[in-house]
């Protein structure tokens, strides 16, 4: 064993990468840095060792090559047009080695720099990619739908075409239910690099319902349907991602107390009257404008809930004495819509495209950087 000594001697020039330690120190996310901090490829072996790959495993070789091979793909299709996408660098796009791209997105220099940004991009897309695969609650997701749709379907019930939300008592009618069963891929990638913190644990809504009702008086009472049933809770909601842009509570309780013994003496379904409560509601109700994220569109009302629900999976290395699953707890969002905020949301800024769009836009200036979106623009028409 080699003795050791105090020294700062280095084969080198001993110089710090101050852009890259802040980074580090002061939590600088991933996705917005321009440049790594390898020398050479022993360094990019280390790096890979490190982030958890063993380069000596051909397994782990060929998913490294998959990955790359799918964020090619995935930058050409979703950030470039037909026409640009020629322009990442062939020892980019198809290199010998995916280890190159950890060397080339730390050289600099005039003649290196082109080939330094895109190979950070792709790096970049990597790195989700990544976090996807090696997520343990999507490796369970099967089980997970099974158990979040199993608590929803039953609240909300099916008969013919019609669905209802019902606690066994009050028995709404939908104009509309939608259910999410799972976010495709590309999405669940496309929001992570949008994010600051870009980790497939972030991502809240692979599962979820939309109810629609005609009135937002409906909305208020689905909320007290979903608290009776148990589905709603102050234990099991996430009370920082509640966002309520549909109803101003205090004036739906004004006008909820006003029209109580009238709901109550009604025989029918009394939708006209409900009808009456919002036009009551919209001339009293100051707008809700708490939302936190900048891809919604202006117009755009809902009351969105996320949910904490424990979900049981078997463990295959249980210790004798334990007679349980494991349980951990997953995230699923549950969204209150009325009609006319539905219809808006159809179209407009309010649109499912045209937040989709708003999301690609932040998503591609964050990984692509100013410098290398510049350059794109400066390039020839193919």
């Amino acid at each position: 064993m080699t003795e050791l000594h105090p020294s700062l001697k280095s084969t080198g020039k001993l110089s710090l990468n101050w852009s890259y330690l802040d980074a580090i120190a002061n939590g600088k996310s991933a996705i917005d840095l321009g440049a790594l901090a390898l020398r050479n490829l022993h360094d990019a072996r280390q790096f890979v060792r490190e982030y958890g790959f063993d380069l000596d495993q051909p397994a782990a070789v060929a998913l490294i090559r998959r990955a790359h091979a799918e964020a090619v793909d995935f930058i050409r299709a979703t950030f470039l047009t037909p026409a640009q996408a020629g322009l990442i660098p062939p020892e980019v796009a198809t290199p010998d080695d995916p280890l190159n791209l950890l060397v080339y997105a730390s050289l600099r220099g005039q003649q290196v720099d082109v080939r330094r940004m895109w190979a950070c991009v792709v790096l970049k897309v990597m790195h989700g990619i990544f976090y996807i695969d090696n997520n343990l609650k999507l490796r369970h997701f099967h089980a997970i739908r099974a158990q979040v749709f199993g608590t929803l379907d039953e609240v909300i019930r099916q008969q013919g075409e019609q669905h209802y939300l019902t606690d066994g008592e009050v028995c709404l009618p939908l104009l509309h239910y939608d259910r999410k069963d799972n976010k495709g891929r590309n999405s669940i990638l496309l929001k992570l690099l949008q994010k600051a913190a870009y980790l497939a644990a972030d991502i809240f809504d692979h599962l979820g319902v939309r109810l629609v009702f005609a009135t937002r008086a409906e909305c208020l009472l689905a909320l007290r349907t979903l608290q009776r049933a148990h589905v709603l809770s102050v234990t099991n909601v996430d009370a920082e991602r509640s966002r309520n842009t549909l109803l101003d509570l205090d004036a739906a309780k004004q006008v909820f107390c006003k029209y109580r013994a009238q709901l109550e003496r009604a025989d029918s379904y009394p939708l006209d009257l409900l009808r009456q409560m919002d036009t009551e509601l919209a001339d009293i109700a100051q707008p809700q404008t708490r939302c936190d994220n900048p891809h919604s569109g202006s117009g755009f009302n809902s009351i969105q809930v996320t949910v904490r629900k424990m979900i049981h999976v078997q463990q295959l290395d249980a210790a004798p004495e334990q007679d349980y699953d494991v349980g951990f707890f997953f995230e699923y969002e549950i969204q209150l819509m009325d009609e006319a905020s539905y219809q808006r949301s159809l179209s407009g800024p309010a649109s499912h495209a045209a937040y989709k769009q708003r999301q690609v836009d932040t998503a591609r200036t964050r990984v692509f950087g100013r410098d290398l979106l510049r350059w794109i623009e400066h390039q020839p028409p193919a």
